[in-house]
């Protein structure tokens, strides 16, 4: 494990190579730069030229590749021209209420779609089964924007359980105690998490259901059963433990999906995380923020694979992954 574990390590740093010139190269091509709009409109052309001599825009494009990557090696994402602020800044603390909306995001998914995809396998064909049925194909065909204004209009407006957007309340963090802060941070995480672990949960019950219903009725399980081994421990031994391993393989892509892929939560719930701060960077021409999070992106999906590998091992020793 650890000889694969090095390996990936070493294929990962050409890839996040490539990814950045990719990256850097088509936020070049973009109409304007990232003074673009942030000059006074009453400034002589000569006047935006030396602005943008400052800031080495004016350079060839291998040359400023090579001062934004010897940057990065260092520790050093650059300056956000939108948030006037250091770029590893905004990113520590966008990524921190990313991360907790991920953390409970992925809870709750595997909390929700396990037990569920476990009662539709083993019952399948029963009430059960098609009462699981029928919760996966309305999340199946409720889009997540729809499913996310729903959650608002009928929890936040219509109830008035929860807040509508934001990561915590103002006030709270102003003068509140640190666990009257936390709590606040878990009241506005239920409903982006609730809705993002909805639609996740399709896939993973869809695939425990048939991988269980395809077990039940395997050789190694009939021939147990034969031997009078009892149905529970059947289920246990031979069914259950082998219809993870598809959902373990999952899991490293699941946790770094939920980092990357939470773009349309954070929009449409207003939490200032790394996809919404992805946005805004785009829209502003930030291109030093938006160079970063692509890269941290492209990171934590190449993390995701190595970790499928990790958990498929640790569910079936018997699998290598080379």
């Amino acid at each position: 494990m650890i000889k694969m574990i090095l390996r990936r390590f070493l294929i990962l740093i050409p890839q996040l190579v490539i990814i950045s010139i990719i990256a850097f190269i088509l936020g070049a091509m973009m109409p304007g730069d990232a003074l673009s709009g942030m000059i006074d409109s009453g400034l002589s052309e000569e006047a935006r030229q030396e602005q943008r001599a400052k800031l080495g825009l004016d350079k060839p494009l291998p040359a400023r590749y090579v001062g934004w990557a010897g940057g990065i090696l260092q520790g050093d994402f650059g300056q956000s021209f939108a948030h006037r602020r250091a770029v590893s800044e905004l990113i520590r603390e966008r990524a921190a209420n990313s991360f907790s909306l991920a953390l409970l995001t992925l809870v709750l998914t595997y909390g929700i779609a396990i037990p569920l995809g476990v009662l539709a396998g083993r019952f399948s064909g029963s009430f059960v089964d098609k009462g699981v049925l029928l919760y996966v194909f309305v999340a199946l065909a409720m889009p997540t924007m729809v499913l996310g204004i729903f959650m608002i209009m009928t929890f936040a407006f219509g109830l008035g359980w929860f807040p509508p957007r934001g990561s915590v309340d103002a006030i709270v963090l102003a003068e509140g105690a640190w666990w009257e802060i936390l709590l606040s941070r878990l009241h506005r995480l239920i409903l982006p998490t609730s809705t993002a672990a909805i639609v996740g949960t399709v896939g993973i019950i869809f695939m425990l259901r048939a991988n269980i219903i395809e077990r039940k009725h395997a050789d190694h399980a009939t021939f147990a059963r034969a031997k009078g081994v009892p149905e529970g421990a059947v289920f246990r031994r031979h069914v259950f433990r082998n219809s993870l391993i598809p959902v373990a393989a999952g899991l490293g892509f699941a946790i770094s999906g939920l980092l990357t892929g939470q773009l349309f939560i954070e929009q449409i719930f207003h939490y200032p995380g790394m996809g919404s701060l992805f946005f805004s960077a785009v829209r502003a021409q930030d291109f030093a923020v938006a160079n970063a999070v692509i890269l941290i992106f492209a990171a934590l999906s190449a993390l995701g694979m190595m970790l499928s590998d990790i958990f498929v091992m640790l569910a079936d020793p018997r699998v290598r992954v080379v």
